[in-house]
């Protein structure tokens, strides 16, 4: 019988997780805590990152760090890295790349209009993740024998699509793929670390509270997220796709079937959004045989 829980959340093994002071990130950290497990945390927002790194105070078996920091900086990173290398020479077990911005273009412009806007989102959603995996994949595979893992968060935006934030969405479609390299690359190159994307869905995390004041019935917590992974994790899925209250994982695959088969069949791009293909988008998909 598989375990239930991952063999990389051990007491003793040491976390580095991105975007840690909010949402998904600082869940995830008290996931981590809870057993047993050292913790490196990074986020830009200072204030919130001091509050979050009080709730994990360190003790004598387990270290709490806490680093003020913009993912999109390379250098950032590599003193990052040396910090972290003299904290703890054995390495980085559990390497989460969570640090994400959903930015908007500058006023009076539209997304076509505002290459910052593409620029900064890129810097943070995609490449605030290549910058750590070149920092920290290293510390990472260097153990080969114990396990390990790398979770890169998602998003249901990256694979279907939806239209009104395309930069987001580019993203996140690039986190993908390049999850999707690595854990590849992984298979042969470091076999005792697996790797997952996390893909939530509605999630009542910081980004939803300027919209809800409270959170929505239709979306998860964060807590029920990062339960979901932790379990998807133990069974070694790499694709963590994650329900919500209003949208089921099974709906969530139909969606993903339409979306690849405008492809296939020569359809339109976002067919699913178009006024002219709604209804038969709507209806087909009910109706798809997964």
């Amino acid at each position: 019988m598989a375990s239930s829980i991952h063999p990389v959340f051990r007491h003793g093994a040491t976390a580095l997780i991105t975007g840690a002071a909010s949402g998904i990130g600082q869940t995830t950290a008290q996931l981590c805590y809870s057993r047993g497990m050292n913790l490196v945390l990074v986020d830009n927002n200072e204030t919130s990152l001091a509050q979050t790194i009080n709730q994990f105070p360190a003790t004598k078996s387990i270290k709490t760090t806490s680093h003020v920091m913009d993912v999109s900086s390379i250098p950032a990173w590599q003193d990052l890295a040396q910090q972290v290398k003299d904290t703890h020479p054995d390495g980085i077990d559990f390497l989460m790349l969570n640090a994400g911005a959903g930015l908007k273009p500058a006023e009076g412009t539209s997304h076509w209009e505002d290459p910052n806007y593409f620029e900064k989102t890129f810097a943070i959603n995609t490449l605030g993740y290549t910058n750590g995996l070149a920092s920290f994949l290293g510390s990472v595979i260097a153990a080969k024998d114990s396990p390990r893992a790398i979770v890169m968060t998602g998003s249901k935006q990256g694979i279907t699509n939806p239209p009104s934030n395309p930069a987001y969405n580019a993203s996140k479609a690039a986190v993908r793929s390049i999850a999707e390299h690595l854990s590849f690359d992984m298979a042969s190159a470091a076999p005792n670390v697996s790797v997952h994307l996390l893909i939530p869905g509605w999630t009542y995390t910081g980004f939803q509270t300027k919209f809800f004041k409270e959170k929505p019935d239709g979306a998860w917590t964060s807590q029920q997220v990062v339960e979901f992974m932790d379990r998807k994790m133990a069974e070694n899925v790499f694709y963590v796709l994650c329900p919500d209250n209003e949208v089921t994982e099974d709906l969530d695959k139909r969606r993903i079937r339409w979306a690849n088969d405008d492809i296939v069949y020569g359809r339109p791009p976002l067919t699913r959004w178009r006024e002219e293909w709604k209804d038969t988008a709507k209806q087909d998909i009910a109706n798809l045989q997964l």
